[in-house]
């Protein structure tokens, strides 16, 4: 959860806020706030009274502190081609000593006149610079600062990060919602508001590429058969086994409580293959029998027998091979236990829908003399005819 606005002070305590809200949310685990605090600074807040008794002002003291601490250019060295900047600064164990810090030497001004009378400033002769502690002309302390200011599209933003286990990640999120909601979003200032980011985001833009992608896909499988038959009757009965397909794969995501995530969508996209392929071999065989001059309820049963193996086969295939990872339990088993259930569900239920169900379908909707001409058959059954063999002359 990305916190944005201006002042840090206020997103950090915001932040905290919505972590303790996200912590009473069932399946949150590591819950955490950015690091934002807790980096020691050095704050030296210059008192303007002090130093205007002591006629010096406010860039005065800070050339001092700048040339000692953070360095000044006071020449430059070359080799060669090369120019480098000399600096001058104070040694690193000085620089961090707060109490060598506090003992700079300002220097005065040479004008008597230029200092009150009231300043403790003891100068050893006229021709002797006078100096005076930094301690005297400013308040030096180590505060607690920034760690660091992270930023995304110009504003500032603290990041809330949590885990997400033992339950599905859209359904955390919708509920955690709804209690930062109620709790957090309505109390904050003007000009700070939440995003909720990681890899919900991540699953929204998936979610909005797969409601392209399956239309596509199923319009392509759609067009693939027409192509192949070159009848929309048998283009919709062998698609028939798509919802049976999808059917059986919510029930196994319900039987076993998985959520519909993206790699379930992704298994029903596979699943509508598979299911299409168990379809097109039984109309392919049934409708070959026909033009072998079958009738067409002796077609329909004799099909449906004869190919109950290759489909079940096909089948058993396809379903045992993702046994392994349906009962997956290491790294990856929140993707690919919802795959494996989608498709070995959708398969079985594809299956014997598809042995009992496209049969009557196609007694419905076939009657017998309306299959068309052999050349309209179906392009995926070919057949090759030898040449005729030539004529023996006739004898001499």
């Amino acid at each position: 959860i990305k916190v944005f606005g201006d002042d840090m002070d206020v997103m950090l305590e915001n932040a905290q806020r919505i972590a303790g809200v996200i912590q009473q949310v069932p399946g949150a685990a590591d819950v955490k706030v950015e690091q934002v605090t807790g980096l020691p600074v050095l704050q030296i807040d210059i008192d303007r009274g002090a130093i205007s008794r002591y006629g010096l002002n406010i860039a005065d003291v800070q050339a001092v502190v700048e040339a000692a601490v953070g360095g000044m250019t006071a020449g430059e060295v070359f080799q060669g081609d090369m120019r480098f900047d000399l600096v001058v600064r104070l040694p690193d164990e000085v620089r961090r000593d707060v109490d060598a810090i506090r003992n700079l030497p300002i220097p005065l001004s040479h004008d008597p006149g230029a200092t009150d009378a009231a300043a403790p400033t003891v100068v050893a002769s006229r021709d002797e610079a006078a100096f005076v502690p930094l301690d005297a002309l400013a308040e030096i302390r180590i505060v607690e600062g920034p760690n660091q200011i992270s930023r995304e599209n110009a504003k500032r933003r603290v990041v809330v990060q949590c885990n997400v286990r033992g339950r599905d990640l859209g359904g955390f999120v919708e509920e955690a919602q709804r209690m930062v909601d109620a709790k957090v979003s309505g109390q904050l200032p003007a000009g700070y508001w939440l995003e909720w980011g990681g890899q919900y985001e991540n699953m929204i833009a998936a979610k909005e590429r797969l409601m392209i992608v399956v239309p596509v896909a199923l319009f392509l499988i759609m067009g693939l058969l027409f192509l192949s038959f070159g009848s929309v009757k048998n283009t919709l009965l062998i698609f028939s086994g798509v919802p049976l397909a999808l059917t059986g794969g919510i029930i196994a995501l319900w039987l076993r409580d998985l959520p519909v995530t993206i790699s379930a969508a992704v298994g029903f996209i596979a699943l509508s293959g598979v299911a299409v392929l168990n379809g097109l071999v039984i109309v392919t065989f049934i409708e070959n029998m026909r033009r072998d001059g079958e009738p067409l309820a002796t077609a329909i049963h004799d099909g449906s027998v004869m190919r109950l193996r290759p489909v079940l086969m096909t089948a058993l295939v396809a379903s045992l091979g993702f046994v392994p990872m349906a009962i997956a339990t290491g790294t990856g088993a929140e993707v690919q236990r919802p795959l494996a259930t989608v498709v070995i569900g959708g398969i079985v239920s594809s299956t014997i829908l598809t042995l009992l169900v496209l049969p009557v379908l196609y007694q419905l909707f076939h009657v017998e003399g309306d299959l068309p001409e052999e050349d309209d058959g179906p392009v995926g059954s070919l057949s090759w005819h030898p040449p005729p063999l030539p004529e023996e002359p006739p004898p001499s």
